[in-house]
């Protein structure tokens, strides 16, 4: 038994290509990744990586003037992945995991400027893409490097004299270019190493529920972390993973049913939808039994939901970061307190980076095997790491008790009347109050308190009506009975639509904005 054990746990911690190569031999027909309309068994992927390796290195290699790739790359030349296309994305990844490469996947919803800033800035030479917007930019900036359409790069693959077979590459070899944002600031790049992301396939392993042969469904753009994230642990353990470019309720079900999905990974928008679907039509869910999402504080009413209609199915809420990997999960209440995984240590710091005492509110440091060593030079002047090897992204928490408890980020932190106020904690409180929908809780400057903890309600057709019935007296007595004096919102307005991001999320500098610029409504 222990032998047998020995094996296994050996087997789950190869690298991703090597894992890939075993399966593909011993069992050649298993599916690797599945979309809509494709799929890729284990010794298809093999094959497949052949042909494209040979394409992006032909690019690579004809160019007069190739662009520099950063200095964080050892020299090896980026290829950029930039289309809505969450299979071929995935694809590509997994196709150039064998090789001397360098892969990046670029949001194409960003805004114009910021995909043309990473490019230049990183030395990106290849970009698959179908925007002729992308490729006329660059052409006009000067750019050096190619850019080939996703139909164009697959007809040239079809007709290429395949490369040699990968191989396992040294753990100190770069492995992916990520981005840690592209929505509201520009993009700081990082680099994960082949190590570093099979440190964080182990840690995933242990705690997320990838397993041999598992099928594993992630619906959402392969830019995202988390989709990302999905792909390369899927296949690190030979299991298999289901694409989609969205979750279409109708689609992922059918899909869930004939492809006897077990494992959902999905940002909490997504989970809710499901939650939505299986209670429509429940048995056409009935194989889910984990579902994992990423973000701590998840709203305790989509996982009262998902276990209300699927009980079977067990939810993990996770924590981390992109540059750092997992940190920790939560798996009962609304996510607030989070379990830190054993290999992980965790540390709160004032400013000064002194540690500070148990419960006091400061800034989170993390100590992981997974932690990227910095952002690629040129994209950003932040600092990863410090020089004793911890590292924060400025996320803001507090430990009690051995479990850690998030605050938001540094801009989620508000000073009023001497107290620091964790503003997503505000907004957590609203989360009981029934039919409300969407709130941000900000900060808006004061002369007297420094600034004052002011909500804004998001007025969609659900909760209009509610909110106009409950009143700014009933909000602000469902307040006061949930959160500490200085956390009740002293003012409330409503919006008819809160500024989000393309992946979903509240974007708190544009609320205070539109409500500076007088476009909220004051209860």
């Amino acid at each position: 038994m222990n032998t047998r054990r020995s094996s296994e746990s050996r087997r789950l911690h190869l690298p991703i290509t090597a894992m890939i190569l075993n399966v593909a031999q011993s069992d050649p027909e298993q599916l690797a990744l599945v979309g809509a309309r494709d799929r890729l068994t284990y010794s298809g992927l093999v094959e497949d990586s052949r042909s494209m390796f040979a394409i992006v290195d032909e690019l690579h290699r004809t160019q007069p003037l190739p662009p520099t790739p950063a200095p964080e790359t050892d020299n090896i030349p980026i290829t950029a992945i930039s289309t809505t296309s969450a299979y071929d994305t995935s694809r590509i990844i997994a196709g150039l995991a064998g090789y001397r490469a360098v892969s990046a996947t670029i949001d194409p919803r960003w805004p114009l400027n910021h995909q043309l800033g990473v490019i230049r800035t990183t030395g990106i030479g290849v970009v698959i893409s179908d925007s002729p917007a992308l490729a006329e930019a660059l052409a006009a900036s000067g750019w050096t490097g190619t850019v080939i359409s996703l139909t164009d790069f697959r007809a040239r693959q079809a007709a290429a004299l395949p490369a040699p077979a990968p191989a396992v590459r040294d753990g100190n070899e770069p492995f992916l270019m990520l981005f840690s944002s592209g929505t509201t600031s520009n993009p700081k790049a990082f680099i994960k190493t082949r190590q570093q992301y099979r440190e964080n396939v182990a840690v995933s392993s242990a705690h997320l529920g990838p397993l041999p042969g598992v099928a594993t469904l992630a619906p959402g753009p392969v830019s995202y972390s988390l989709t990302l994230y999905a792909v390369i642990e899927s296949l690190a353990i030979g299991g298999s993973v289901h694409l989609a470019d969205e979750f279409d309720p109708i689609t992922m079900g059918s899909r869930i049913a004939a492809e006897e999905i077990t494992r959902v990974v999905a940002v909490p928008a997504v989970v809710r939808a499901l939650a939505e679907a299986a209670r429509r039509d429940s048995e056409r869910f009935a194989f889910v039994d984990l579902v994992v999402t990423g973000g701590a504080n998840l709203p305790a009413s989509i996982r009262d939901r998902l276990g209300e209609i699927l009980p079977a199915a067990r939810l993990i809420s996770y924590y981390g970061a992109a540059e750092i990997g997992f940190i920790g999960d939560s798996r009962d209440g609304d996510g607030t307190w989070i379990h830190v995984y054993p290999s992980i240590g965790a540390q709160i710091r004032d400013d000064s980076g002194a540690e500070l005492p148990e419960g006091e509110l400061g800034t989170l440091w993390i100590r992981a095997a997974a932690c990227s060593y910095g952002y690629v030079t040129g994209t950003t002047e932040a600092v990863l790491r410090g020089a004793d090897g911890w590292a924060t992204v400025d996320d803001q928490g507090r430990v009690v008790n051995g479990m850690l408890q998030l605050a938001g980020r540094a801009g989620d932190i508000a000073i009023t009347g001497g107290h620091k106020v964790s503003l997503p904690e505000v907004e957590r409180a609203f989360e009981t109050y029934d039919n409300l929908g969407e709130v941000c809780a900000i900060a808006l400057d004061d002369p007297a308190l420094g600034s004052i903890i002011v909500l804004v309600i998001e007025a969609s057709t659900d909760n209009a009506d509610n909110a106009d019935n409950a009143g700014k007296a009933a909000l602000l007595n469902h307040a006061r009975a949930r959160l500490a004096p200085q956390f009740v919102p002293r003012r409330i307005y409503r919006l008819d639509r809160l500024p989000r991001t393309v992946g979903g999320k509240v974007r708190r500098t544009e609320t205070v904005d539109l409500i500076m610029d007088g476009q909220g409504q004051r209860l």
